[in-house]
């Protein structure tokens, strides 16, 4: 996968610990290789619908995904905030 610092991704899997779900966009600010050799963490922030800074999250670099001209963006309510 061809991934860039500071691009916009999508998550391909939910992750309720961070109140994230599936298709959410983020910004890929950093990697992270894994302590003991496992698979590469990307550290992301996530922004809320006006451009706040709401969390900064790792996840599996097999957790996300570019973004494609085929997709469209939503909004959703983010719970508990």
């Amino acid at each position: 996968m061809d991934l860039e610092l500071y691009q916009e991704v999508a998550l391909t899997r939910n992750f309720p610990e961070y109140q994230l779900q599936e298709g959410d966009i983020a910004t890929l600010i950093d990697f992270v290789p894994h302590p003991n050799g496992g698979e590469t963490g990307c550290v992301l922030e996530v922004f809320n619908a006006v451009g706040e800074s709401i969390n900064v999250v790792t996840v599996p670099i097999s957790a996300i995904k570019k973004l494609t001209s085929h997709e469209i963006l939503s909004s959703r309510k983010l719970i508990n905030l």
